[in-house]
């Protein structure tokens, strides 16, 4: 689930688009203060990367990483500052600053984009990779 999409166009900037491994497309939130991707996962997982590739200029200053087991509230993981680039950004389970993931049993994750870059608060990923274990 994501929390909007550019004009509700779904076909040209969905969800789908941040996993489908094309250079040419993204998904593309509408404006707004606060954008969110909710990941729900088949069976429990321990997340150990995140990689996570922005359209520079509408990337987030500021992530909030939050999880949770089936049927139990979210609960804050991590913070997550990633640069304004158009590169792709990884984030280890084993690094100690900067752009980290705690390893955590989930089946489900939440990252919150709480400080958009674009002045109208709008998010475009090109490429959302999560990696770990299922347990």
């Amino acid at each position: 689930r994501v929390s909007s999409v550019l004009n509700r166009d779904v076909k040209q900037f969905g969800k789908k688009h941040m996993f489908d491994a094309s250079e040419e497309t993204c998904w593309n939130s509408d404006q707004g203060t606060c954008q969110w991707v909710t990941l729900e996962f088949p069976r429990t997982v321990r997340v150990s990367q995140l990689h996570i590739q922005f359209q520079g200029g509408f990337s987030s200053r500021l992530c909030t990483l939050q999880g949770c087991r089936a049927g139990e509230e979210l609960v804050k993981i991590s913070s997550l500052y990633p640069e304004d680039t158009n590169a792709m950004q990884i984030s280890f389970a084993t690094l100690q600053a900067g752009f980290q993931v705690e390893q955590t049993a989930l089946d489900k994750l939440k990252i919150t984009f709480e400080n958009s870059t674009d002045f109208f608060g709008r998010i475009v990923v090109y490429h959302l990779g999560v990696l770990g274990e299922r347990l």
